[in-house]
Parts: structure tokens; sequence; C-alpha cells
């Protein structure tokens, strides 16, 4: 083995009397043929086996209950914590999903012509069905969902995925909250009509023009929340509970604790619920038998969750620990108490110096410098760590500089293959993928899905007028007033020379024509310069809506285009919506 004799580093001479004395004592183990590490660990283990044994089991006399209290306290408090983060994710995910249907066409649109003066008895009949129908279909993909009602600004119940209205109690302040845009949360009751523990929840359902016309509400079973409760495991004797904000218990992890909305939690009468949010505490739970106890509350609700385990089963282990090193180590720590203790200064310091430093490493800490003071395996090992630190910290700028390079070019390689470079707009190519992926959705689901294909008026005559580079600008201008008047979720496209194409998933041919309407309407009324010249630029639409004007992709933009032809030979600056009969038959000039 190549012995090291370097006692300096790259930043100069080592200083220091610790250091002048570790090497001193590393010349005394030298002359004593000490050097090699495998002698240092063997006589190390024969003198030092069991003080190891014999101090912990004096400390583990001093320190095992309280030890095992605040770890057992931090792993209840991190079990709460885990389930409250489940739990409040859990509410934000059904709040979103609420705000999702309650933004529906079927639920607005319905709404309205159900809320309107004087609607016609068979349109308002045909709107109730088909928002029941809608809320009895979203009902029975989501099992969290036990009941979805359409409430109106009066607080009548207008529509329910049951058929008939069960018990329904909302907040006082729930008009407030809703037009505030504030999503109306209730407390846990039990629904005797359902036999199951319940929560309402409530989002504001608006009209397109932000009018508020009432409620989507639904009442979410506690399913999910007894299965966040069970996947935290605490032991043979560990349980979960919720707990409302008077201590009483809306559900368990194990069904032989006492039933939910029948009893107070013990902890809550230690413990009043006035005081903190966070806690931990002793005492009996329902059967008398002591336990160890943490909660943490749900600000959004005031809930809390309490995690708890019997205290037998957390020091039972502790006391045969204790028992069995207390009767092995008793006669051994003054024996070999000095020696084991020269003999881990020339081992443990440097093997603590590697351990900090690699652990520092670990953390991303690559600017660490070892002293080698060893002239054992050690200080090789030592001066071979600090060049392999010096390494990976080359390493590590070389592939960040990599990594940024690559990240950027990749950004734009995205952004230039699926826009048009001039109006910025999605191109012909990305536009076919996502109406392939659209229409594919809409047959999965049932849903509806609509094409416009729109075309500038005269844009051949406006270009030889007034130049390819005022076309340019028209063009980018016309792309930047699809992008303020439509969605995010739609998809407008440059479909090629001054056409476009736009996708509107989850409208029908009712609101394709309406969006249609207002976009032409915008383009009619956008005033338009060119050579210190107000120009007057109207648009000709053609759409078509899945399924009823086509099936496939295809036939989709075919039945759109054809109304976009008809529209052009009624005159233009106007909105046709397909039919079987509209062919593009007839070229008609641009």
């Amino acid at each position: 083995m190549k012995s090291i004799y370097l006692v300096q580093t790259e930043r100069g001479p080592l200083r220091g009397p610790l250091v002048s004395w570790e090497q001193s004592l590393s010349n005394v183990l030298h002359l004593l043929r000490l050097d090699s590490i495998k002698r240092k660990i063997l006589v190390f283990s024969l003198l030092a086996t069991l003080i190891p044994s014999l101090s912990m089991s004096w400390f583990y006399s001093l320190y095992a209950n309280q030890f095992l209290t605040e770890k057992v306290a931090e792993e209840l408090r991190n079990v709460t914590a885990q389930n409250l983060r489940e739990l409040d994710l859990w509410l934000k995910e059904r709040t979103y999903e609420m705000r999702v249907f309650s933004s529906s066409y079927e639920v607005s649109e319905n709404l309205e012509k159900t809320t309107r003066a004087d609607p016609a008895q068979g349109s308002k009949s045909l709107a109730l069905r088909r928002l029941n129908d809608y809320l009895k279909s979203v009902r029975e993909k989501f099992s969290d969902y036990e009941e979805l009602l359409v409430i109106d600004t009066k607080a009548q119940v207008i529509a329910t995925s049951t058929g008939q209205v069960s018990a329904l109690s909302l907040p006082s302040d729930w008009q407030k909250r809703a037009k505030a845009d504030i999503p109306i949360l209730g407390e846990a009751y039990r629904d005797e009509a359902l036999h199951k523990i319940v929560i309402l929840i409530a989002v504001p359902i608006k009209a397109q023009d932000s009018r508020f016309l009432g409620v989507l509400a639904a009442k979410l079973n506690f399913q999910t929340i007894e299965e966040i409760l069970n996947r935290s495991p605490l032991g043979k004797t560990g349980q979960n509970y919720l707990i409302a904000k008077d201590g009483t218990v809306l559900a368990v992890s194990r069904s032989s604790s006492p039933e939910p909305l029948t009893v107070k939690h013990p902890f809550t009468t230690a413990h009043p619920p006035s005081e903190l949010e966070i806690a931990s505490l002793e005492y009996p739970d329902f059967n008398g038998r002591e336990v160890i106890g943490a909660l943490r509350r749900l600000s959004e609700l005031g809930w809390g969750v309490v995690a708890q385990i019997g205290k037998e089963e957390v020091y039972a282990q502790t006391a045969r620990i204790r028992t069995l090193i207390l009767t092995i180590c008793l006669g051994l720590l003054l024996a070999i108490g000095l020696t084991a203790y020269l003999l881990g200064l020339t081992i443990v310091r440097p093997l603590d110096r590697l351990t900090n430093g690699a652990a520092k490493v670990a953390t991303g800490d690559l600017e660490v410098q070892l002293p080698v003071v060893s002239r054992s395996e050690v200080g090789y090992l030592t001066e071979a760590f600090n060049d392999m630190v010096a390494r990976l910290r080359w390493g590590r700028e070389e592939l960040a500089t990599i990594n940024k390079t690559l990240t950027e070019k990749n950004k734009e390689l995205q952004t230039l293959s699926i826009t048009d470079s001039l109006t910025g707009l999605y191109n012909r190519k990305h536009f076919m993928e996502a109406l392939a992926t659209e229409v594919a959705r809409a047959k999965r689901h049932k849903h509806p899905c609509s094409v416009m294909m729109i075309d500038i008026d005269h844009f051949k005559k406006y270009n030889d007028t007034f130049g390819h580079q005022a076309g340019d600008d028209l063009l980018k201008k016309i792309g930047g007033i699809f992008t303020e008047s439509l969605r995010s979720i739609d998809y407008a496209a440059r479909y090629g020379g001054d056409e476009f194409i736009v996708l509107l998933p989850e409208v029908g041919s009712g609101g394709v024509f309406e969006v249609a309407q207002r976009i032409r309407e915008r383009v009619d009324t956008e005033a338009l310069s060119s050579d210190a010249k107000v120009v007057a630029i109207t648009i000709s639409v053609g759409v078509a809506a899945f399924p009823e004007h086509g099936e496939n992709p295809e036939t989709l933009i075919a039945s759109a285009d054809g109304a976009l032809y008809h529209a052009k030979r009624s005159g233009r600056n106007r909105v046709v919506l397909a039919t079987s009969n509209l062919q593009p038959d007839i070229e008609v000039a641009k």
C-alpha cells in the first residue's frame, strides 16, 4: 500500500494546534506499525467493541422514553401533515372540477333558458332535461359526488342528478359568496335520504356576459377521505381521525372506532379547539387506554386531523433492549475507555471529516476541500476525495452550460414546429393533430366540438392595392383579433394564404355560430389603416359542428369549407352554418 506523506493542500500548509497534535499521534502510530487502517480497526475492535453498547445502555435508560416520545410525536405530526395535504388537495380538486362543470355550456346556457322571462314551453322543458342529463352523466363518472344540483338565484333547485330533491341547506351568505366568485363550503352532516355523511360544496354559474345565474352544488361523500386516513400505517394500535371544529368525529381509519358524528374526540377535551392549530399530547382514548396523539387543523374548513398510537406499543421494545444492553455491558466501561478514545481520535476524526464532506457534496456543495493529515489509507482516501470533488465541480459547471443551451434550443424548436411564423397562430400541421385528438375525445365522451373556416374578403385586391407588406400586417392584425376573442382552450391556426381555421372544444352548432358572429362583428368594426387610409375589412365564416356536419376531421373541415364558400357566394361579410346541401362547388374570387 502506498503511503501518503503530504501534509498540505492546494490552499497552503495546514496550521493550528489540533492538526499538529493529530500529526504527532500519527507519527507514534507509525512507529508502532499501526499505519494500516486494517490494524487500527483490529486493535480498536478488540479494545472498544463493548463501549458503545455500555454507553448506549446508560443514555438509553435516561433519554429513551423522552426520545421515543418526541420521535413518535414527530411521526404523528408528519402523518397528520401528509393527511392534511392530501385532504386539501382533494378539496381543491373537487372545487376545480365544480368550476369546470359550472362553466360548461350545458349548464350555463340551459340554466339561462329556464330563467328567461317568457321562454317557450318546449324550449324550457328541453333545457331542463338536458341539464338533468348532464348532471346525471357527471355524477356517474365521479364517485366522490353523491348528488349534483343546479340552484337558481332564489335558492330553488332547478335540476338534480338523482331525479328528486333531498334536504339541502345553504349558508345564509351563499349569494354574496357566489357573486364574489368564492366557493361555498358547508358543514358536514348526515344526509338521511342518502344514509351517508356528506359535505356541501357550491360554485357560481355565470352567463357569457358574466351575469349571475345561480350555483352548481354538490354533496361530496367521505369515501376518499376514509381511504386517505387508511393509507397512513401507525402500528397495531394506531388510528387516524378527521374531526370537526368542535371536536366531533367525522371519519376514522378503523371500523372498530366509534360511529362518526356521534362522539367528540378525547383530544379536544384535553386540548381545546381554540388553542394551537398544531399540537401533540398524551391522553386516554375512547377505551381509556393511554395514547400519544397529534392534531393539525385544515384552515379552509376548520377540520382537524388527529393521529394517535398506544403508549404501550411505543415503549415495549425500549424496555427489552435496555435490559439486554445493561446485562451484557455492565463491567466493561472502565477497562477499555481510555485506549478506545486514543485510537478513536486517529480514525473517527478523519472519517468524520470525510463523512461531513460527503454529506455536503450530496447536498450539492462542491466547494469542499479536506485537509490530508494521516499517513494511512484514510489520508490517501482524503486526497482522492478532494480530487474527485474537484472533477465533479468542473463537470457540473460544464454540464450546466450544456443543459442551458440545449433547453433554450429545444424551446425554440418546439415553438417553430407548431406556430405560423407570420401570425403567431398555430400552423396547419399542428391544428390537424389537435383536431384529430379533439374529435376522438368528443366521440369517446359524446361531447360536441366545432370548426370555423374564415376567409378575408377581397384580400387579393387589398394585397395588390397596398402591397405585400400591408397584406402581411393585415394577416397579423386578424390573427391578433382571433387570439383576443377566443378562449384559452380554443385552437386558432392559419390554414393557408388568407384562410384561417378555428377549433372550439365543447361548443355545439348554436354556440359556434354566436362566436363566429362576434368575431365577424369585431373585424367589421376594427379600424385598419394603410398608407394613411382607413380601409374597411370584412371576413366570411363557414361553421360546422361535430357530429351534425361530420364525424371525422376531414368531413368536418369539408362541411365548414362548403359553408364558407356559400357565405362568399351570398355576398361575403357573413356567417353560414353548414348543412348537407352546402358544397364548395363554385370557386369564388378572393
